[in-house]
């Protein structure tokens, strides 16, 4: 416990709600391979660069990549896990407002446009409350505000927790065997369900079906290899089971969409910003 509060003040945390009507504004190296479970008052926009980050809540786990954003509801208890200490981390805290549009209700993962990707990167050189009234609030202010107008699409690029123990074990087999062709009725056999049970149990504990979850779990690694394995997109479609590349391409575009080279360039065009 005492190591965990320490990690939670290094990531200052603590010091979010400190001034209720300010703007909180934190960047930095992640530094660590997890921020631990904890919540704050104000609401969350997570900007990430240079890895992939995992967020955990109570009941999902998010992938949030490169050129994306994540949205974080006031009082929402949550665990940061980065790919690498060397991602880096864009944090801004909202404080909450009456009647506020009901985008901000909602966690979500969007992705990041020409327009906000130049705001956030502005921020830089923010750190700490921004004062309400001051410059610097107005700017972020006009972040927040413009957050319902371009983020058309909350991504499904989360996955729900297996509370079943049961489940959990299949679930583990199929993170396993990702680039395998696994049909429902062998996996069924396999641990001992009749596909009616299997098909019940998927639906009871995750809401979702096997071919739901196995097709975002398949696709949630495939932007993680494009990120940080940097294979060809032939390579990546055979590694999580696809023999066909349009196949594999079009189901990558119906979850993202954009085609996976698309989404590279997107990267690399991210990369060249902040260097510029």
């Amino acid at each position: 416990m005492e190591q965990n509060n320490l990690v939670i003040e290094k990531y200052y945390t603590k010091d979010v709600d400190t001034d209720k009507s300010s703007i909180y504004c934190h960047h930095d190296l992640m530094g660590e391979l997890l921020i631990p479970t904890h919540r704050h008052e104000k609401a969350q926009l997570l900007y990430t660069e240079g890895g992939i980050v995992y967020v955990t809540t109570e009941t999902k786990t998010y992938f949030l990549p490169a050129r994306h954003f994540m949205w974080i509801p006031n009082n929402i208890r949550h665990s940061i896990h980065p790919s690498s200490e060397n991602v880096m981390m864009r944090n801004l805290y909202f404080p909450i407002d009456k009647n506020e549009h009901s985008f901000y209700n909602n966690e979500g993962i969007y992705p990041v446009n020409d327009l906000l990707l130049q705001m956030m990167l502005f921020t830089n050189r923010w750190n700490g409350n921004l004062k309400k009234g001051s410059r610097n609030f107005v700017i972020a202010k006009a972040i927040k505000a413009i957050l319902p107008e371009i983020c058309e699409t909350n991504l499904p690029l989360a996955l729900p927790s297996a509370k079943d123990k049961r489940l959990i074990k299949i679930v583990s087999y199929l993170d396993e065997n990702l680039d395998e062709t696994i049909f429902f009725s062998d996996l069924a056999a396999k641990f001992g369900f009749s596909e009616r049970s299997l098909y019940r149990l998927f639906q009871k504990d995750l809401g979702m079906s096997f071919i739901q979850f196995f097709t975002i779990r398949r696709m949630l690694k495939a932007i993680e290899l494009l990120l940080e394995k940097r294979l060809p997109v032939n390579e990546v479609a055979q590694a999580v089971g696809y023999n066909s590349i349009p196949t594999f391409s079009n189901t990558f575009y119906k979850l993202l969409g954009q085609r996976p080279s698309d989404y590279l360039n997107g990267v690399e065009i991210l990369k060249k910003s902040q260097q510029s």
